[in-house]
């Protein structure tokens, strides 16, 4: 059985398993569907597959129900973790590959407790830093990040190829 634990009241917080990885992928689609509501996310459930195992922890964000019946919880919240190197110094650093709290759920302090729950998990492990990913259009995930005190530290940058161009 998972480890459960609390997080603010009314909420706990569950250690998922490679087993959760159809709800993984459906929150990776909420994410998405946020940012950019009209791009396809086929992708997704191959990211899953290929990068979801016991090296790559998942923590879930579940209402408390006043039952102890896991399955009566609702999930409002994730946070799916891997790692990275930093391609300056060479060392290796967590990287969040997902947070997500439920549009319903936010400014509530459940983003922080897992940024918390991150930060924690990544000094178990000796490491130095936490990196993640924000599109530049989400702008309430910037400030959020901001106000947790990380910093931009480079642009990813594309350019899209379209048959033909040169």
């Amino acid at each position: 059985m998972p480890r459960t634990w609390p997080l603010l009241p009314g909420y706990r917080v569950r250690q998922g398993s490679e087993a959760d990885g159809a709800l993984l992928v459906t929150f990776m689609q909420r994410t998405y569907q946020e940012v950019c509501p009209t791009r396809r996310s086929d992708h997704l459930q191959q990211t899953v597959e290929q990068y979801l195992s016991d090296q790559t922890p998942l923590w879930w964000v579940e209402e408390e129900t006043g039952s102890s019946d896991q399955n009566s919880s609702q999930g409002v919240g994730c946070l799916w973790l891997g790692s990275a190197v930093d391609q300056l110094r060479g060392d290796r650093h967590t990287h969040v590959f997902l947070l997500y709290v439920a549009p319903e759920h936010r400014r509530r302090g459940i983003g922080s407790a897992l940024m918390h729950q991150a930060e924690q998990w990544a000094k178990a492990r000796g490491e130095r830093q936490i990196g993640l990913q924000v599109f530049q259009i989400n702008q309430l995930a910037l400030a959020f990040y901001q106000d947790l005190g990380y910093d931009t530290q480079a642009y990813w940058m594309v350019k899209p190829i379209t048959a033909g161009a040169s």
